[in-house]
């Protein structure tokens, strides 16, 4: 017995094959017309362009432009782009004073510390600051018991699938590894985000802009990249040019071609200008001091 054929929609119900092609070809036709007069943008640039097009006929805010353009170049940086080198990372020692660990969260005054045993790379876990307070309340309490599991990451990782992962973990913090295991910086949450958002500002920020310039503890000099050229002339008695930049970060980041990173040192008119803090793809804090031929014709003059 055979098996009887699948059933078909009455001939009058069904669509005309000629008919049905022909509609696909104009919309075709019409998709391939549209393009022809107004071409999608085929990079990157091409499409922050069309952003800044579209800020100009006032389609959007000069906030979202900003915002977009920050997810779109977010794309293509990792997590070495946005970290804290490790040479720069405010740590804890597992084995030091409560009342030294107290003073340290203090001074630098972050929610959250990578706690090191013996060498600075042997991150063993994360001390949140308020965490130290148990101590006071309860001393018999061991420190190792207050610290919250390391989150690790390749420095090679994009930063959207870090964002991803952050908001996964519930996780605000990670340490970043190199190809040998070794820890090589640290990145939060807040770094990401600014790389979208801009600068987030909090109560320190806000304590910190009182001042452009001052001095530091090793007689170094620390300069806001927003600072005027003028005050920095002032300052180290200098003569760096103002014709075409007013502040220090436009023209250290013009003589060096790019806007330098965290970690990096640029000479410039006898200067020497340490990246100390950079976010939202501008530098917030130079360390400065003298270039060492400047300062060795300082003391023979």
């Amino acid at each position: 017995m055979s098996d009887s054929p699948p059933s078909r929609p009455p001939r009058g119900d069904r669509p005309h094959a000629s008919a049905a092609r022909r509609d696909k070809d104009h919309r075709s036709l019409f998709v391939r017309l549209v393009e022809f007069i107004s071409p999608g943008p085929d990079t990157t640039a091409e499409l922050i362009e069309t952003l800044a097009d579209a800020e100009h006929r006032e389609l959007i805010e000069p906030e979202s432009r900003v915002m977009l353009e920050g997810v779109i170049r977010m794309a293509g940086m990792t997590v070495a782009d946005v970290m804290v080198p490790v040479r720069r990372m405010d740590m804890l020692d597992i084995d030091a004073p409560y009342e030294e660990l107290l003073a340290q969260i203090i001074e630098d005054g972050h929610s959250r510390f990578p706690v090191y045993e013996g060498e600075r790379d042997n991150i063993i876990g994360v001390l949140m600051s308020k965490d130290l307070l148990k101590l006071q309340r309860a001393p018999e309490l061991n420190l190792r018991t207050l610290l919250r599991p390391a989150v690790f990451v390749p420095e090679s990782k994009g930063l959207n699938e870090l964002l991803r992962e952050f908001r996964s973990n519930r996780s605000h913090l990670a340490m970043a590894i190199d190809e040998f295991g070794m820890t090589s910086g640290l990145v939060t949450i807040e770094d990401v985000l600014e790389e979208i958002v801009g600068e987030i500002e909090d109560e320190f920020d806000e304590e910190d802009r009182q001042s452009s310039i001052f001095t530091l503890a090793d007689g170094s000099q620390r300069v806001a990249g927003d600072a005027l050229i003028d005050a920095v002339n002032e300052v180290f008695g200098t003569q760096l040019p103002d014709d075409e930049f007013e502040t220090i970060g436009g023209l250290v980041a013009h003589e060096l071609g790019r806007v330098p990173r965290r970690g990096e040192s640029v000479d410039v008119g006898g200067l020497r200008f340490f990246v100390m803090l950079a976010r939202g793809g501008a530098v917030r804090w130079f360390k400065v001091t003298r270039a060492p031929d400047a300062a060795q014709a300082v003391e023979a003059g």
